[in-house]
């Protein structure tokens, strides 16, 4: 099951569609978390960046592989 969810994982329109909704997200986040600083032009935090984008690419990896296994009768 763990090999089948990480040869999932990285699956060409999976990592798409999770780079795109990452893209989405994680800008309103970081807009939403640090959009004082970037408007008052002031140091922001790169880890919280970081953050705020590989959080929503796990979740919709995640959602994907596991609708995946959902699919094939694994889940």
């Amino acid at each position: 099951m763990q090999r089948f969810f990480w040869s999932a994982a990285v699956q060409k329109h999976i990592v798409v569609n999770a780079c795109r909704i990452a893209l989405v997200v994680g800008t309103v986040l970081n807009l939403i978390n640090q959009g004082d600083a970037i408007l008052a032009n002031n140091g922001i935090s790169w880890g919280h960046v970081a953050m705020n984008y590989l959080v929503p690419y796990c979740v919709a990896t995640y959602s994907a592989v596991k609708n995946e296994l959902g699919r094939r009768g694994g889940a």
